[in-house]
């Protein structure tokens, strides 16, 4: 039922995807767009951890995200949303930017119900999609949370795990704030040097650099990759491989099938990953996706400048 549920949201999803696309690169060339259905695993952990959550509530089974340069282009391409007619319906709307969470993510988010534009797409009606929209700054935080997450078992992403990643996640997300000249994160010290103190702090601790620079995947090909529309991606952290088969615009239930299955064979107690994005190409994958190469670069070089370390 859930796999079916999924699936379905596969066509709202491709059209808002479309329109984002396309929207975002009027503000920046350098745009990037993804689409994604939510992990089996994702839902599963959401269903268990609010009691009273159904699936029809979800609001991110299908989400599409832009990742634009800087936070000016992300402010630019939201007053576009924020100010155009749109047949589908805005039922939901968080600025993390402007109010970022205690454990220092920061995006917009935009929840859209599908309006069908003919009889035969009726019963796609009011299925909700996610929009995320985010700086390459925040999309480097965000994917180095991810990353530390599978490595050392822990759902930092759900704001769970232990104290110091968490509050070192956080830290180093108000850093970021303040280079972009947004919103602090709440419960962090507003004195910029105390607050890299203990960043400082925390990184040697934790051993944050050399664990990042640790992580690393080696991309595997299914198959040739030329004209594909739907990516599977199957990460293997404890053997740093990441395997990926792609499928054309026309193989999406194929693909869905696929996805299905694959979820299925992996133990519970495992580590692997498996996804289901499309994208242009598999360089703009690894762009929109780098939690799934266990690429943490553009975070690194972050970290190493608030630790004064030299890089060549």
């Amino acid at each position: 039922m859930i796999n079916n549920w999924r699936a379905s949201h596969s066509y709202p999803l491709n059209l808002l995807h479309m329109t984002l696309r396309n929207r975002s690169a009027k503000v920046s060339g350098n745009a990037l767009t993804a689409q994604r259905t939510k992990r089996l695993e994702s839902i599963h952990a959401k269903l268990s951890r609010q009691e009273n959550m159904h699936l029809s509530q979800m609001q991110d089974i299908g989400g599409c995200r832009c990742i634009l340069p800087g936070i000016d282009a992300v402010r630019k391409l939201h007053a576009i949303y924020a100010t155009r007619e749109y047949s589908h319906s805005n039922t939901g709307f968080k600025n993390y930017i402007e109010s970022p969470k205690s454990d220092g993510y920061r995006s917009i988010h935009l929840i859209y119900k599908y309006f069908p534009s003919g009889a035969d797409k009726e019963c796609y009606k009011d299925l909700k999609i996610e929009i995320q929209m985010r700086s390459a700054l925040q999309h480097s935080w965000a994917t180095a949370v991810e990353a530390v997450g599978t490595f050392t078992r822990q759902a930092l992403k759900s704001n769970q795990g232990e104290r110091d990643w968490l509050r070192f996640f956080s830290l180093v997300s108000s850093d970021f704030a303040l280079l972009e000249k947004s919103a602090p994160v709440p419960g962090v010290p507003s004195d910029h040097s105390e607050l890299v103190k203990e960043i400082r702090s925390l990184s040697v601790d934790l051993r944050v650099l050399p664990l990042l620079q640790s992580y690393n995947a080696t991309l595997e090909h299914v198959g040739k990759q030329k004209d594909k529309k739907y990516f599977l991606v199957h990460l293997r952290p404890d053997s740093s491989r990441v395997e990926l088969v792609g499928f054309r615009a026309d193989e999406s239930k194929m693909a869905n099938d696929r996805y299905t299955k694959l979820e299925a064979t992996i133990p519970a107690n495992s580590r692997d990953q498996v996804v289901l994005v499309s994208v242009e190409s598999v360089a703009a994958l690894k762009r929109a996706y780098p939690n799934y190469f266990l690429d943490t670069t553009l975070f690194v070089k972050q970290v190493q400048r608030i630790m004064g370390v030299r890089t060549r």
